[in-house]
């Protein structure tokens, strides 16, 4: 119970704001309350696959790190990608300034969440593809000892050996779907630039590592500086704001002000960090040992 007091102290606070915020607009209080509440519920259930992951990583990280990732980290992933990120995507998609799109989405929060629904191509395909690396890096490691898949995994796990396996059939997905999904022209140049962008910056993040590197450390030394410092905290940030990118675009279908999706998508954010904080101190990653596989 401990790992998770900040949470429901948070989510106590967000309520309590969100209840003043629904007086105050005048769509009630309880309602507002009951909408935050769903949006924290809902953020949770669709980003447990997140805490998993989170956890594999952070549990390798030096203790400074997991505490910068645990403080700092959550300013960014509530402020920056549950606030900042959706009224930054309008603003490039608009033309508008950044000021402009803040008051579209308090004063026309129809019109924001308008373009904020026809920015989901590239969204998707960024965020999509930067996950489908994750998970295809994951499934072609070799050095991977347990396979959840059996035979089939092991296979898999071989294809490892070819150099940057997960990228080829990463973008060779890309370039497959983009051209059987029924898309716009235009939407399939922003699906596949987006998806490329997305491939680049899995490789940056992805070789930062490779910078520690020297002749007498090796393979080992990358591997430490990949999982730790500011390397690691960025894997984390960008795999935490990829995985975020669903349940921002999903809390529209509940409500249409920004603010109460802020103050949801805050509650879970908090909860899907207390997850992350208590896989890595009881362990579960170690003894559910095909949990991660799963996620």
């Amino acid at each position: 119970m401990k790992d998770f007091r900040l949470s429901i102290v948070v989510t106590l606070a967000c309520l309590a704001v969100a209840g003043y915020w629904g007086a105050q607009s005048g769509q009630g209080a309880v309602p507002a309350i009951f909408l935050a509440f769903i949006l924290g519920v809902m953020e949770v259930s669709l980003s447990f696959d997140n805490a998993v992951v989170n956890a594999s990583v952070l549990k390798d990280m030096e203790e400074k790190w997991q505490r910068i990732f645990l403080t700092i980290g959550i300013l960014i992933a509530v402020f920056g990608m549950r606030l900042l990120f959706p009224i930054l995507i309008v603003t490039v998609a608009t033309g508008l300034g950044m000021g402009e799109v803040a008051t579209m989405a308090l004063d026309r929060p129809e019109e924001y969440a308008r373009h904020l629904q026809e920015s989901h191509v590239g969204i998707a395909a960024f965020g999509g593809v930067f996950l489908m690396l994750v998970f295809l890096s994951f499934l072609f490691d070799e050095s991977k000892e347990l396979h959840w898949l059996g035979t089939i995994e092991e296979r898999l796990s071989r294809l490892g050996k070819l150099g940057s396996i997960e990228v080829m059939a990463a973008l060779l997905i890309l370039f497959v779907l983009q051209y059987v999904l029924p898309l716009e022209p235009l939407e399939r140049l922003t699906m596949l630039v987006a998806g490329v962008g997305g491939v680049i910056l899995y490789i940056a993040v992805s070789s930062v590592g490779s910078l520690f590197e020297n002749d007498e450390d090796g393979n080992a030394a990358v591997t430490a500086a990949k999982r730790n410092g500011v390397a690691g905290f960025l894997y984390l940030e960008i795999l935490d704001a990829s995985f975020s990118f669903d349940g921002v675009i999903g809390a529209f279908a509940i409500t249409r002000d920004v603010i109460i999706i802020m103050l949801g998508l805050a509650i879970g954010a908090m909860f899907v960090r207390s997850l992350t904080v208590h896989l890595v101190r009881k362990g579960t990653l170690d003894e559910y040992v095909y949990l991660e596989h799963g996620a």
